[in-house]
């Protein structure tokens, strides 16, 4: 299938993590006929380097030996691509050249791993760098920790706040899916016995399945009673139990429960799911108690 979406983004930084990004990243660009960009960055001088007299000298080696690394890379995974690829080595900090460049080759996707941590200091924060580019950037991001994926995806597990969630998502997860010949999985929780709240969040629920349907895309959808303290517990459950391929989640504020997935769901969502995730950024709210999508 071919789309008119901008290059794909793909942070290197050399390590294991980052060619498993790349790999996914490929496959991505194979199946939405996309362009490939290849962005390593080189942090600045430390304020001690810069009184050397020869720091400018030898930075301009490290980029070009980066670049040469970069390009090597760029012939190994990218010959075969049917669209162009391309690589590029910054300077500066690493978050904000990576946010800079998706805006400047107008992305459609930013692909990158997520470690150098670990595993207990992930489950308290996600590292600076893919935070802040998942909070930043113009375009969805994917982050990757898993070490190994399949190159398709059969299942994209999508958790929604049905209280008051963008079209956005769903759009996204719908043309994603299309993609990939994807199923998408819909999933909520219930956070009260309330049985009225529970009707309403049911009723929306169908109406998203259905919605989903009409648009030709394979979609099963579940309500979960859980406790507010283990939201991202709940949703990498749900994902680990339908064998999902990707989760999206949403980078914003929404209400109460769209918090929690900005902070301490989300980034445990990210650190700790070897699933790949999705961070969609949003551009406005909607009120979907009539689920009226277009």
């Amino acid at each position: 299938m071919t789309t008119s979406n901008g290059p794909i983004l793909v942070p290197i930084g050399f390590a294991e993590q980052s060619i498993i990004a790349l790999e996914q990243a490929l496959n991505i660009a194979k199946i939405t006929d996309s362009e490939l960009f290849l962005l390593t960055v080189v942090e600045e001088p430390s304020s001690m380097q810069k009184l050397f007299s020869n720091y400018k000298e030898s930075q301009e080696q490290l980029k070009e030996q980066v670049r040469e690394k970069l390009e090597a890379l760029q012939e190994q995974y990218c010959s075969d691509l049917s669209r162009d690829s391309d690589c590029m080595v910054s300077v500066g900090a690493i978050y904000e050249k990576i946010v800079e460049v998706a805006d400047m080759i107008g992305a459609s996707l930013i692909v990158m791993g997520t470690d150098g941590a670990d595993k207990e200091t992930r489950k308290k924060f996600i590292g600076s760098n893919a935070y802040n580019v998942v909070r930043s950037a113009p375009c969805p991001v994917i982050t990757i920790k898993g070490k190994e994926h399949r190159s398709g995806c059969n299942t994209i597990v999508l958790p929604l706040d049905l209280q008051k969630e963008t079209r956005e998502k769903v759009t996204t997860a719908i043309q994603y899916a299309r993609f990939w010949d994807a199923e998408i999985r819909v999933f909520s929780v219930l956070l009260t016995d309330d049985e009225f709240v529970k009707g309403k969040l049911t009723r929306n629920l169908e109406q998203v399945e259905q919605f989903i349907v009409d648009k030709g895309v394979n979609c099963q959808a579940e309500l979960v009673h859980v406790s507010d303290d283990s939201l991202s517990n709940a949703v990498l459950n749900y994902s680990e139990k339908v064998n999902a391929d990707l989760v999206m989640i949403m980078t914003q504020q929404e209400s109460d429960f769209s918090l929690y997935f900005i902070g301490s769901t989300a980034r445990s969502i990210i650190n700790e799911s070897d699933i790949p995730v999705m961070s969609v950024r949003p551009l406005k709210k909607v009120d979907t108690t009539s689920y009226e999508l277009q």
